[in-house]
């Protein structure tokens, strides 16, 4: 009752009683459950004998417990710096958001505690640019393998649980997949760390995987790890950020905490020039600008590109037969396809094979992986670690910046209960 969520305090009456069949003291599972700690305890009220409790005695401690865990939600309420730990961190998108989110009352802040990925170039990528000085705290390790017990405590969590199994622009296995069941890794953080809150994002895809049901469980599995979700579909072109990039993202808040998560609003941000045009070329790209090596285009692909207006891909623009793909079955639109430079970018993705790299709207090229990088919002002095391929896949598989750093300011407001423009949700609950 407890873990889902129905009952914010243990029942002492009920605990004493499963307790002594059992022959443990109640108060060490009230340790174990996080809700006191070793000095909340008189020592006074460390029972022994608790067959000789009267109904009194047990109704004077229920007192105490609940009076100690208000006090605790209070204490806890009242944070302003937030220890984050992430799983799948990627290079860093939404680490860097959440360390550059900044709001009028400047002592809430998030700071990096410790975080978690397969690949050793993205971990490096995210060791230069997020804690440099403290690298030892980036666990390059499988999550199957590694031990959550020893990442340390943590106040907040985020973790973007890889989403090939839930795109739809794959085969949407879903739980049936590789990668599908990976977002359990991150029940076992909260379960293990109780972090006062979460930020987790997919793909929009998520929520029609498996008929539904891989939402459902997912969703289900959250708030029986003792949390309140707040579940939107952003559109972080509405945002700003000049990418239509659809993310699921469930914001999650601890059920002893007194705060409400509202959904950020995209008013604001409705006048911003987020074309991908402006994105890339105001200010202009450095010369001395990392990570902005060119792709060697072949001759046909250059021909082929000729012929491909911007907004166009291979097979909404009218080429010559030598030209054309023979491609059977799905045509995907992201194959050849030009930019549209009055539009935001189409969703960057860390393909580049077989035409799948983001083409520019006028020369006849893929963009590089700088000109990628400013479409998530990256700035210029984040350096990507690895080769070329490995770059575009870890900027693909990235957070916009500026997007993550959004939400990360209004869930601290909504920790300060400092008011701000707010949507109702487009998930249905």
């Amino acid at each position: 009752m407890i873990e889902s969520g129905k009952r914010k305090n243990p029942n002492w009456i009920t605990l004493c009683k499963i307790a002594h069949t059992l022959n443990f003291h109640p108060f060490e599972l009230l340790l174990q459950a996080g809700y006191i700690d070793d000095n909340d305890i008189n020592p006074i009220l460390r029972i022994k004998g608790l067959d000789r409790l009267s109904v009194e005695d047990i109704e004077v401690v229920q007192n105490v417990i609940d009076a100690q865990v208000a006090k605790n939600a209070k204490k806890l309420s009242e944070k302003t710096e937030f220890r984050m730990g992430e799983l799948f961190c990627g290079p860093g998108g939404l680490a860097w958001g959440a360390l550059h989110a900044h709001i009028s009352s400047p002592e809430y802040r998030i700071v990096h505690a410790w975080a978690n990925d397969f690949d050793e170039e993205t971990c490096n990528t995210y060791r230069r640019n997020i804690c440099p000085d403290d690298i030892d705290s980036v666990y390059c390790e499988d999550v199957h393998t590694l031990d959550i017990k020893k990442l340390g405590a943590i106040d907040a969590f985020s973790f973007g649980f890889p989403c090939n199994d839930f795109s739809v622009v794959g085969e949407q296995k879903g739980f049936d997949g590789t990668f599908g069941p990976l977002y359990s890794y991150g029940i076992k953080v909260l379960k293990q760390y109780q972090p006062l809150w979460f930020l987790a994002e997919n793909v929009g895809g998520l929520q029609s995987a498996n008929d539904g049901k891989a939402f459902i469980k997912i969703k289900n599995d959250m708030i029986a790890s003792g949390y309140r979700l707040y579940p939107n579909l952003y559109k972080f072109e509405e945002y700003g950020i000049p990418q239509a990039r659809h993310r699921v993202i469930i914001v999650g808040i601890r059920n002893d905490m007194p705060f409400e998560f509202k959904i950020p609003s995209p008013e604001p941000y409705k006048n911003i020039d987020n074309t991908c045009k402006t994105a890339i070329e105001n200010p202009p790209i450095p010369a001395t600008a990392t990570n902005n090596e060119r792709t060697r285009q072949s001759e046909q692909v250059i021909k082929r590109l000729g012929y491909i207006k911007p907004g166009q891909n291979a097979f909404t623009s009218d080429l010559p037969e030598e030209l054309q793909l023979n491609i059977k079955g799905a045509k995907i639109s992201q194959i050849y396809k030009r930019l549209d430079p009055e539009k935001p970018a189409y969703t960057v993705t860390g393909s580049g094979g077989g035409g799948t790299h983001i083409y520019h709207w006028s020369e006849p090229r893929a963009l590089t992986n700088r000109e990628r990088a400013r479409l998530q919002t990256f700035p210029d002095d984040f350096i990507f670690e690895g080769s070329k391929e490995s770059v575009r896949k870890q900027i693909g598989m990235a957070v916009p910046c500026e997007g993550a750093k959004i939400i990360y300011e209004a869930i601290l407001k909504t920790f300060a209960r400092i008011p701000y423009d707010s949507v109702n949700n487009n998930i249905e609950e």
